[in-house]
């Protein structure tokens, strides 16, 4: 089957390659040309772990192709994924200009009958608009509109995509359910559940889903600050809750709170969405001004082991949202770099993916070269991002490098009492 894949950002060159894997003949095609010919070059514009051996395979094997022309890929495809980015505006809603500009060209390049599904996060409502920008630009031609949304995580969006815990397919059309399964068969094959409904059920699957773990993160966050005041242990307290099968342990892992493309935006525009339609949303509100809370207190640890930060310098390690991603869009780390940079500490910092995004947004900074370098002449160390190379380090070369011996590590990565009993300080969160 021939499909056409817009946009090349994370979740459109992720999407494309692995259905080019399933057998796909896949056309990923984008406005930018310096990216599609990059990418025809062969060189991946995102970190992602297994993603650059795939694209290049599914090359070799003439399934996937990158391109500019949208009118080819339209007319050669039944199925045209939408998957560009919808970017939170100032109010917190979802940004739908390049959704209308695509459904817009589909409509103009359609040569017959075509499955549009939206790969794209997008409020509710999304999938009508664009049923009714397909109708009204192209009475020739019949069309489905399907809301797929994706659950892929950063630095394991491939093995989410290849191994899903579910296929959500939304359309208020029976003919589309076979084709979609029929893109989807090796999951399908392999006992994946689907779950067929109507698009706005299907759009709201997805908001739903990121907004409760976005408040799972921001409750374990506000139990590790009470279990601070209260000097109880945040891991025993998270293990004790996560045995709980109502509860589960995912996402009960405290830190500095979270970011990424995703939770940031999703839970601002699911809070927008509420609030046009005359409701508030009170749980997801709590849990976005609960996330803030967590990032702005992560300041308060650094001074507390560190003492007064003018003319001090900290060397934070990670930079990215999370590891195994170059990714640092609202990422706690960029949040921490500014408030010690206007306490009038200097900056070192290091992360294994995420420096050239880094440069762009942090001025000031001097970027090292790896994890003792950063350490170099350092008042203080922060881990801010648990990469694996983090999770080893020689405390006997970082003393040679540093000034003082001070660790705070807002990922709890190393045991707190063997840290100390190195004479070292230590902080960590929600460590009593």
């Amino acid at each position: 089957m021939n499909i056409c894949m817009v946009g090349t950002g994370y979740v459109g060159l992720v999407t494309g390659t692995c259905l080019a894997d399933f057998g796909m003949n896949v056309v990923c095609v984008d406005v930018d040309e310096k990216k599609i010919e990059a990418l025809q070059r062969g060189h991946i514009p995102i970190y992602e772990p297994g993603l650059e051996e795939l694209v290049a395979r599914n090359e070799r094997a003439g399934r996937l192709s990158f391109s500019t022309d949208l009118k080819s890929a339209v007319e050669s495809s039944v199925a045209i994924f939408i998957a560009v980015g919808t970017p939170a505006l100032p109010d917190g809603s979802a940004d739908l200009t390049y959704v209308r500009q695509v459904a817009e060209s589909i409509a103009e390049h359609a040569n017959g009958y075509k499955v549009v599904v939206t790969k794209s996060t997008v409020p509710t409502g999304t999938g009508r608009m664009v049923e009714e920008i397909l109708k009204g630009r192209n009475g020739r031609h019949e069309f489905s509109v399907v809301s797929n949304p994706e659950f892929l995580r950063e630095g394991s969006a491939v093995a989410d995509f290849l191994r899903p815990d579910r296929v959500v397919i939304g359309t208020r059309d029976e003919r589309p359910v076979a084709i979609m399964k029929e893109i989807y068969s090796p999951l399908y094959l392999i006992e994946t559940p689907f779950i067929v409904t109507d698009v706005e059920s299907a759009e709201m699957i997805k908001y739903a889903s990121n907004g409760f773990l976005s408040v799972k993160i921001s409750f374990i966050n506000e139990i590790a600050s009470l279990c601070e005041l209260v000097g109880a242990d945040v891991h025993a307290v998270a293990r004790g809750m996560g045995l709980d099968k109502r509860i589960g342990p995912k996402f009960l892992h405290p830190g500095p709170g979270f970011g990424g493309s995703c939770f940031p935006k999703d839970t601002q525009a699911v809070a927008d969405l509420a609030r046009r339609l005359g409701e508030r949303f009170e749980i997801i509100e709590a849990a976005i001004l609960a996330n803030e809370k967590t990032k702005a207190r992560m300041i308060g640890k650094i001074e507390k082991i560190a003492g007064p930060l003018e003319g001090k310098t900290v060397g934070v390690l990670g930079i990215s949202f999370k590891p195994a991603t170059d990714d640092i869009r609202e990422s706690a780390s960029l949040r921490i770099i500014g408030d010690l940079q206007e306490r009038g500490a200097k900056v070192r910092a290091f992360d294994p993916a995420a420096m050239e995004n880094a440069r762009n947004v942090l001025p000031g900074v001097t970027f090292a070269r790896d994890a003792y370098d950063c350490a170099a002449g350092c008042d203080a160390l922060v881990l801010a991002t648990e990469w694996n190379e983090f999770r080893a380090l020689d405390f006997g070369r970082l003393e040679k490098a540093m000034k003082g011996r001070a660790l705070v590590d807002l990922r709890n990565v190393y045991d707190p009492e063997e840290v100390r009993a190195l004479g070292w300080a230590y902080a960590g969160v929600g460590r009593g």
